[in-house]
């Protein structure tokens, strides 16, 4: 299915049960499968593509401030050097079709926090998938809610056929968020990547393939809507 096609669809013929896409710009160009600029509206939450949607930029504060948070920084530091570099990194990311980046947003526009996925073999289908959040944020299910989002998108419009999620095992929120949206652990890399705080950490592998069951997600403090 072509990412346009996919696109199209009503919320209710894609896997995500409460997904609607609206695509911005047409089919990336490059070899094999591409992400194309894509807003996900969900029920109180929306994900928007960072870079494109140049309503984002009134965020840069919040970004700076989720750049300087301590645990952030350990587990998934943000590069940025300056806010208009960054936001120009992520438009070049869509306009590639190699990496997508979105804001995640609450139902009255707030910048909740950052997710996005890049392939890590594009012509193969296979895509790694990460997120962080807000302090203020965290423990109201937006991480859950926007890795299901993003993967049934990828699965159903992108062409994924393998999407990751890899953690250091000491981060178990992360883990607790993978498990939420169906990615099985497959097992435990040793030492395998130097994290923020200099340390190489032993890392767990999530994977959720096209054709694994669609998860059925908890209700989290809050409700549906958080």
């Amino acid at each position: 299915m072509t990412p346009a096609a996919a696109a199209a669809l009503p919320a209710a013929a894609l896997p995500a049960a409460a997904l609607s896409a609206a695509a911005l710009s047409d089919a990336p160009p490059g070899p094999g499968p591409g992400f194309t600029a894509t807003a996900l509206d969900l029920d109180g939450l929306r994900l928007a593509p960072w870079g494109v949607d140049l309503s984002l930029e009134v965020h840069a504060a919040a970004v700076e401030r989720l750049a300087a948070d301590p645990e952030t920084a350990r587990w998934n530091p943000v590069k940025l050097a300056s806010f208009a570099e960054w936001l120009d990194a992520r438009a070049a990311g869509w306009q590639d079709g190699d990496q997508a980046a979105f804001a995640v947003l609450d139902a009255g526009g707030a910048l909740l926090g950052t997710a996005g996925m890049h392939w890590s073999t594009r012509d193969d289908g296979q895509a790694e998938l990460g997120y962080r959040l807000l302090p203020e944020a965290r423990g109201r299910g937006a991480a859950t809610r926007a890795t299901a989002a993003l993967a049934a998108w990828a699965f159903a419009g992108a062409g994924a056929r393998r999407i990751e999620v890899i953690h250091a095992v000491a981060n178990p929120a992360s883990c607790r968020v993978a498990e939420r949206c169906g990615f099985l652990l497959e097992g435990t890399m040793r030492a395998s990547y130097r994290y923020g705080d200099g340390v190489h950490h032993d890392e767990h592998l999530h994977a959720r393939l096209a054709g694994d069951p669609e998860p059925v997600l908890p209700v989290l403090p809050g409700g549906p809507a958080r």
